[in-house]
């Protein structure tokens, strides 16, 4: 299977698409996304957005935001969203995601990066290393990973 990798201002036509895509994971609405999308298509922001696509259908993604919805304002920024369709993983593209979004902030001075989790295991796959627990939406703290 050959996927494509791309961050969305590659393909800044997919914004209205992505953000749709990426509310009917997490159940955030799609404003939000597109606020987000907008700032980082406007230059405003490097923190970016990052897709697989599978011909023309997304099957993978993540963004990169300021904060991700928790109390620690001073570890940013925070990979956020990261979703691979069901009958696309085990191959690898949330990993890819990753690295790719790491590489490209590192490339414009941007690091360390944060993330929030209740996975464990997974992203150390790829680097990261469990930081401290942080209070976030969740009644539960949740995992904070660093990667430098």
């Amino acid at each position: 299977m050959k996927y494509e990798y791309i961050t969305l201002r590659e393909r800044p036509g997919l914004e209205n698409e992505a953000a749709t895509w990426f509310s009917s994971k997490w159940g955030v609405p799609e404003e939000a996304y597109l606020e987000c999308m907008d700032e980082y298509l406007s230059g405003k922001t490097e923190y970016g957005w990052y897709l697989c696509l599978d011909g023309e259908k997304i099957v993978g993604g993540l963004g990169v935001i300021e904060n991700d919805f928790h109390e620690r304002k001073d570890l940013y920024p925070n990979v956020c969203a990261v979703y691979t369709e069901e009958s696309c993983r085990g191959q690898g593209i949330a990993g890819r995601l990753l690295n790719m979004a790491v590489d490209d902030l590192k490339s414009k001075g941007i690091s360390p990066v944060y993330l929030i989790t209740d996975h464990t295991g997974f992203y150390e796959r790829y680097g990261w290393e469990f930081y401290c627990m942080v209070q976030g939406s969740d009644p539960e703290p949740s995992r904070m990973y660093v990667h430098r």
